[in-house]
Order: C-alpha cells, then structure tokens, then sequence
C-alpha cells in the first residue's frame, strides 16, 4: 500500500513522514497526476454554461492529492535528500512540466476560463474571486494558451528542459559543498578561532572518521573560519574553494547551464510575445519592469557607493596595518571583524552565549504571541522527516488550531546550505472548513558541541527571525484559495513580513525577552544591546554595494537583448559587476555558477526584491516605533492588512490600508545610515 496515494488520517492530516519510503514517490506521482487529469477532464466535459464556480473554482481545487505529493517530495530534496531522491527528481520533473503544460495549453479549458473573464463585470464577484479570475486567466495567456500548435509545442520542449536544468544546477552545487574539506592536523592552523568553532570542527572530522579538524563549506563551519582564522592561506583556500562551485571544469560545472538556462528562457518570452525573461517576470511584480528595477537599483547604487568605498578604506586601513598590501575577499570578514572589535568592542564571541538557540525559538514565540495572540506548544506525536526536525501546534485566541509548524535547525549531508521558509500543505476554505496550513521553516546554524549548546551569531538571530517573519505570512492565512494563501503573493512583497520580523531583533524590550546567558541566565547587558544597535550600520555601505551587485548581476543575465551571443560566464559576470567591485576579482571564483536564488530557486529578475522589501520593511516598521513596538493595534492591522491576505489583492493596496500612504525610500536610507 503506498501512503502517499491513501488519505493521511493522522493528526491535523500531517505527511506520515516513518511509512513514506523512496520507492513510493515515483508511482504516487504518476496516479495522483492520473487523477488530477481527470479532474481536468471534468471541468472540460461538463455540457453546462461556464460559470465561476463550476469552472475557477472546480480548477483551484482540483490536483490536491498531486500538490501535497510534490510539496513533501521537494522539500525532502532540499532538506533531507540522497542520490535516490535526487534521480527521482530528474524522472518527474519532465513529468510535472508535461502536466502543467497539458493544463494551461488545454484549449477548451482556456475557452471557458477566457468566457468567463470577458463577462467578469456582470457576475457579482468579490474582492477575492476577481483576483483567482484575473490571475488563472493572466496564468494561461502568459504562459502560452493563445499560441498556436507549433509554438505550443515548441513551449513545452523549452520547459522541460528548464525543469531538468534549474534541478542539475542544485544538485551540482550541493555536490560541491559536501565533496569539499579542509582537514587540519595542527592545531596552530586553528588560532584565532573561537572554541566553539574548533570543537565543531573536531566533531565534524569524527563524524567523517577523520582524525583532526575538519573545516568544510556549510555556513556554520565556513563562516567562523573566514571570520577568525588567522591563518591568510588557509582563509584564501576556503574562499577559493566556496567561491568555485559550479565553475571548476569538472562534472558538476554549472557554466553550460547557466548559458542554457538563461538562453531558454528568453527564448520563452520571446515566443510568448515579451522582449527579455524580465519583462515576462516582472509584469506580475509591484516593480513592473526591468527600467523601473534598475533606476530602483541605480538610485541606491548613487547614495550607497560612497559610503561602501569610505567602508572599504576603514576595513583596508585594518589591514594595512597587518602588514596586507591588498585587501583581498578572503580578507573581509576578518578584517571587518578586528574593525568591528576596534570601534564597538564587540564581537560575535561576546554575543553568543547570550542566543542559545532555545531561548531564541522562545523569543521569537514571546514576540509573536505578543503581537498576534499565538501560542507554540512542541508535540511529539506528529510524524517527521528527521529525528532533529522540531515539531509544534500553534493555536490562536480561545485555544483556537492555527497551524503546524515544523523547524529544522542544523546542517546535514543532505541539506542544501542557506536558510527557507516553506509548506507542507496551503491553508484554504471549502464547504465550510477553514483548512489549516503546515509551515516549516529550514535553517544551517551552529550546532551544539559536547560542551556547549546551540549558541547562535547575531547573523544567525537575524536569520532565524527572517524566516520565522515568511512563516508568519504561511500561518496567519486566512483565505479562501491555496493559490492566493499565505506567501502567495507577488514575489517583491513576499519579503516584506519576513524583513519587518527582523527589526525585533535590535529592540531592548524585544532582546530582554530572549537574550538571557547560556550559563547564569542573566539578561544581555544594556551596554551590548547598545552595542548592538549601534553597530547594525556597521559597513552598510559594504554590504548594500553587495545586495544591489546580486540584484544587478540578476537583472543583466535576464534583461539583456541577446543573451544567445554570451560566451563566458566570467566576462559577462565581471561586466556587470563593474559599478559595484570593491574587492579585487578572484580568477578562480563565478558568483553565477552558484547563484542558486536565481538558477535554482524562483528569484530570476526577482533579486532586487529584498532591497525592494527593505524599503517596504523599514517604513513599515516605522508605525511600530511611532507607537510601540508591540502595540496590539498597529500589530492587528499589520495582520489584517498583510499577513492574511496572501495575494487576494494588489500588494500596494493592502500596504497603504496598513500605513496610511505609500513607503518611502528615504526610511530604509535613514536606517541604514545612508541618508544623514
């Protein structure tokens, strides 16, 4: 029997994660998109006049079995995955694509959708039906219903081939980073590393039967040596070696399929009418068009170039003085750091003891209940994909169920680096049931030693507060559509709840809540929380000029007229990095090769999207402070108005029902220390 095709019949109907075994993905997938394609056929079939409800409707809720089979299927490929998920994968994607083809090319389905929308302003339609309207019929039209057969067919080969390629992509650079590792058999090669790191390390060598310390390219290893490891050459080997998936010429090099994926998908919008992949992508964003986004761009570029080069010079005087003629990337970390330590006394060694990861997930339950009414209680009696994963039941006001929320906190073999929010199954309202969601969120953060427990950087605080913010959005959802629920909304909004969430993060009141020592409890002193927030504009100027260059490099790869003439990666990648180079160019290193967000993830022509929601964040959070950081009012509003809303209407009328007016850039500048 294989689980995957039967109804859960487990509590709150979570994924039974213990019966689910590889070799029952693969026949779930080919029934459920049996089944969907029936259903298919019975809004096509039916001899009645169109109407909302037996066709937009019958097709919103229709393939629900296939979408909660590849909602567990590929986050297991991102967060616990093996050579056999992974081949499986490369079988169904084709499949998927074919699928979804066969839904949005189906004429006759087009034909009523296109009835139905032409007659849209004599049915009586609320808010929320006029959205699902527009957005499937917009869905069909850009994605080719209204071409011929040819040109059909010629998109189906394009889609096929992106699928398989954007996944080849990621399975190369998690390949990279688990090959690779820097064994250190004497300890002088560890100093300057805090204790914590070198345990780490020593468990990460026992792990792999090695005898020393193993250092290797996950975040929680990487960064604490590339940030305290006096050693030049070994921090210049790490850089070198992070900085070269994709690109080393061997089996998993990644410069062939960045030229294929960015080649196809123009060629995709081309054929569906659209001059670049950016136009296509952005006429569904808030930003609009590639002009907009790179004027957006280029006018924090103008404000923030000075200040990144006035940052360069302080951290280059740092090591000038360490006898470094040229300030190289392997040198930034460590020498902002001395930097950092030199003006603020402070470092992140100071501030770890004071974030055991615990008490962080405490806090940030504290914060939520405070602002929306939530309450997390950690059960043990739902399934999980890992024994490390952490499993909670989130209720509301009266002990009302909102969601289940799963976190998964430390690096594994087979999880991808970085950190994401995602779902397990949409929230949704039919025949009277208000259908809860299950949200997880993913994280690669320190993990506990055999003499310490999980204590987190600042950075990693941030992060887990971003993505707690995206997780808000997915539990908070309150709508009647899954396409519209939770984090469905347009992708330069999307970032604006897990953005605001992060301002928490530098608030006395908030860090009083959470930041207590490891050891004796006590709550962080006033003088660090100072600290804190007088350094959270620490080389801004640095890392804005690094934002804007991802998002700039983004917008050359996919708005550019003819990316069939493009040769190599490197020259192309230096091109259009040029107005934001600080450090010199490494030979040996292709940010492109690895720039999964955009090759791999769905932020193609969409990495100007977190500077974009900064700008949104930062004006947002503005009301907070003017009335207090966790004033129930502004809070319900920010909930009514954002959170629960999803993408059932357009995001800037939602964000001027919260504030009143629309954002400011001058908010974001202000708090970056941009803007005097």
């Amino acid at each position: 029997m294989n689980p995957l095709l039967q109804d859960f019949n487990t509590k709150y109907n979570t994924a039974p994660f213990s019966k689910i075994k590889n070799k029952h993905f693969k026949t779930a997938f080919e029934k459920a998109i049996v089944l969907a394609k029936a259903e298919i056929d019975t809004i096509v079939n039916n001899k009645e006049e169109p109407t909302f409800q037996n066709t937009l409707e019958a097709l919103e809720f229709s393939g629900e079995k296939l979408d909660r089979i590849s909602s567990i299927f590929f986050n297991l490929n991102s967060a616990e995955t093996n050579d056999e998920i992974q081949k499986i994968a490369q079988e169904i994607s084709p499949l998927l694509t074919e699928f979804s083809n066969d839904i949005i090319l189906n004429k006759k389905l087009f034909q009523k959708i296109k009835t139905i929308f032409n007659i849209k302003d004599d049915l009586d339609l609320n808010d929320e039906q006029q959205m699902l309207l527009q957005k499937k019929y917009k869905s069909f039209v850009r994605n080719g219903a209204n071409l011929n057969e040819k040109d059909k067919t010629k998109l189906r080969e394009i889609d096929k081939k992106l699928a398989k390629l954007s996944l080849q992509f990621g399975e190369n650079i998690l390949a990279e980073t688990n090959t690779y590792q820097l064994l250190l058999t004497n300890k002088n090669q560890l100093k300057g590393l805090p204790e914590g790191a070198i345990e780490a390390a020593k468990i990460t060598a026992k792990e792999n039967n090695k005898k020393g310390w193993l250092i290797t390219l996950d975040y929680p290893s990487y960064i604490p040596f590339m940030t305290y490891a006096d050693d030049r050459n070994l921090r210049e080997q790490l850089a070198k070696a992070f900085g070269a998936r994709g690109f080393l010429k061997n089996k998993q090099d990644n410069q062939l399929a960045v030229l294929q994926i960015v080649k196809l998908r123009h060629r995709r919008a081309n054929l569906l009418g659209y001059k670049t992949h950016a136009h296509f992508v952005l006429e569904e964003r808030m930003a609009e068009n590639p002009k907009k986004v790179k004027q957006f761009l280029n006018e924090i570029l103008i404000k923030a170039k000075p200040a990144g080069q006035k940052d360069f010079e302080k951290v280059e005087k740092v090591a000038k003085n360490d006898g470094i003629k040229t300030l190289q990337k392997w040198d930034g970390a460590y020498y902002s750091e001395k930097l950092k330590k030199e003006l603020f006394d402070l470092d992140d060694e100071q501030l770890k003891p004071y974030f055991k990861l615990e008490n962080v997930i405490n806090g940030v339950f504290t914060i939520a209940n405070k602002l929306y009414d939530l309450k997390f209680e950690e059960i043990f009696t739902i399934d999980k994909y890992h024994d490390e994963v952490k499993t909670y039941k989130v209720t509301g006001k009266n002990s009302k169920f909102i969601a289940v929320f799963y976190a998964d906190f430390f690096p594994r073999k087979g999880k991808r680096n970085g950190a994401w929010m995602t779902s397990y199954k949409s929230q949704w309202k039919k025949d009277e049931e208000n259908s809860r969601p299950h949200i997880s969120i993913v994280c690669n953060f320190t993990k506990p030693t055999e003499t310490k427990p999980s204590l987190l950087t600042f950075n990693e605080v941030t992060t887990l507060f971003h993505e707690f913010g995206h997780a808000l959005h997915g539990m908070l959802a309150n709508t009647i559509y899954p396409s519209l629920s939770g984090t469905s909304v347009y992708w330069d909004f999307v970032e604006l709840p897990s953005q605001i969430f992060e301002n928490w993060c530098y608030e006395k009141d908030a860090l009083n809540l959470f930041a207590k020592h490891y050891k004796t409890n006590k709550i962080i002193p006033m003088e660090l929380v100072q600290k804190i927030k007088d350094s959270s504009n620490f080389l801004e100027g640095i890392a804005t000029l690094r934002q804007l260059s991802f998002g700039l490099l983004d917008m050359a790869w996919h708005s550019g007229d003819s990316p069939e003439t493009i040769k190599s990666v490197k020259a192309f990648e230096i091109e259009a990095f040029a107005g934001t180079q600080l450090f010199p160019d490494v030979v040996e290193n292709c940010m492109s090769t690895a720039f999964s967000h955009i090759f791999q993830g769905g932020y193609s022509s969409g990495y100007y999207s977190y500077k974009w929601a900064e700008v949104l964040d930062a004006d947002a959070f503005e009301a907070f402070k003017e009335n207090g950081i966790f004033d129930k009012e502004t809070a319900t509003k920010f909930k009514e108005n954002v959170l629960s809303k999803g993408g059932t209407e357009k995001p800037m009328d939602l964000y001027k029902r919260f504030r009143g007016k629309e954002p400011n850039t001058d908010a974001l500048l202000k708090r970056a220390g941009l803007l005097k």
